[in-house]
């Protein structure tokens, strides 16, 4: 590897705000901001969503089949007979 090129690999905070969580990853990123988290340093970085707070990650999304619009259509018309 070329000297002098490359950008400082370190362990970063990212502090999920949505959860309250920080997460901590070895990164590129730049960032002026800085953390201390159990007596040391480190760059900090704020995320909207992470997997402590994305839906997906959590189980609190809706279930399509369940909650959709094409689910309360199915339960609204079966006593009718209709198929879709």
């Amino acid at each position: 590897m070329k000297v002098g090129i490359h950008p400082e690999y370190r362990t970063v905070a990212f502090h999920d705000t949505g959860a309250d969580k920080y997460i901590m990853v070895g990164s590129t990123i730049q960032t002026s901001r800085t953390v201390e988290i159990d007596g040391e340093t480190y760059p900090y970085v704020t995320l909207d969503v992470s997997m402590h707070s994305h839906l997906f990650y959590t189980g609190k999304q809706k279930m399509t089949k369940r909650d959709g619009r094409v689910a309360r259509f199915n339960k609204q018309f079966a006593m009718t007979g209709l198929k879709g």
